[in-house]
């Protein structure tokens, strides 16, 4: 029930919350809206008042159109100057690195970072985990095919009788790279990348199924906000207009097993998760 960061850990005995800080100029939903560090700190500041308990920042977009892959530099260059700033002006709250690279993990960590979140589940850097199990960083491994340019498509999107079961396969294959790596399992998160070589109809089966992913032993923490799914659910075509929906599939997540999400709107996802989480723990 507790998740042990690079110097710190987290408690896992109710829900946790990533507040989403990209710092990028191509994202889905919110690319180029943070233009300077102090945007980005601005940004900060919001989502840690409105509750966010770990902020997660990303310089490399994975979009579902048209991604294009940084170099390590210009990552860093995005990247590195929030991650500073967060840490001098929120040092009790960890910072997560969204990042595929290790040489952009290595500086993030020694700059005060406390996770790593690498969408590729340790496939497409084999420095990555011997990076983070040197910094004994908190990992999260996420599901996904393909590298960044095509990772958010369907163009991996190819599954058999059960999807769920592929994926879950594939997330203990990442997890083994981690281990493997040194990377201690009390450090482990698993995320099944929802949306990320997944149709629609995918994404819906793996949260219904989520009992599957949390049954391999690790927490698992769920990336739904504003996702391509929920449009096609709800019919609404902007993403930043997908609140509601987003906050729909993570109450159902917390219910079927998750226990970390990663979002753009903290404070409605703050109240109903917890009080989704009061009532489901409620005992009669």
């Amino acid at each position: 029930m507790e998740w042990r960061l690079a110097n710190s850990s987290l408690s896992l005995l109710s829900p946790r919350i990533f507040g989403i800080v990209n710092v990028t100029p191509d994202s889905f939903s919110d690319g180029g809206l943070l233009a300077s560090v102090d945007d980005a700190r601005r940004q900060i500041d919001r989502l840690i008042e409105e509750g966010a308990d770990v902020i997660d920042v990303g310089g490399e977009s994975t979009r579902p159109q048209g991604a294009v892959p940084v170099d390590a530099e210009e990552e860093l260059r995005r990247v590195m100057p929030v991650v500073i700033a967060a840490a001098a002006d929120h040092p009790g709250v960890p910072i997560s690195v969204d990042t595929v690279k290790a040489r952009v993990a290595e500086e993030a960590l020694a700059a005060g970072a406390a996770i790593i979140n690498d969408v590729s589940g340790f496939r497409l850097d084999p420095r990555m985990g011997s990076v983070c199990a040197t910094a004994c960083a908190g990992v999260v491994l996420m599901h996904s095919r393909g590298d960044v340019a095509d990772m958010g498509t369907f163009a991996h999107a190819n599954y058999g009788d059960d999807p769920v079961g592929e994926i879950v396969a594939e997330l203990r294959q990442a997890m083994d790279r981690a281990l493997r790596a040194g990377v201690a399992r009390e450090r482990i998160v698993l995320d099944p990348g929802i949306g990320f070589a997944k149709r629609g109809e995918t994404s819906v089966a793996v949260l219904h199924d989520l009992g599957r992913v949390a049954a391999v032993g690790q927490p698992v923490l769920v990336g739904v906000s504003r996702k391509r799914f929920i449009g096609e659910i709800t019919g609404v075509a902007v993403p930043a207009r997908r609140v509601d929906g987003s906050v729909g599939a993570n109450v159902a997540a917390l219910a079927t097993g998750a226990r970390l999400f990663r979002v753009h709107d903290v404070r409605q996802h703050r109240h109903a998760l917890d009080v989704a989480w009061t009532i489901l723990n409620t005992r009669s």
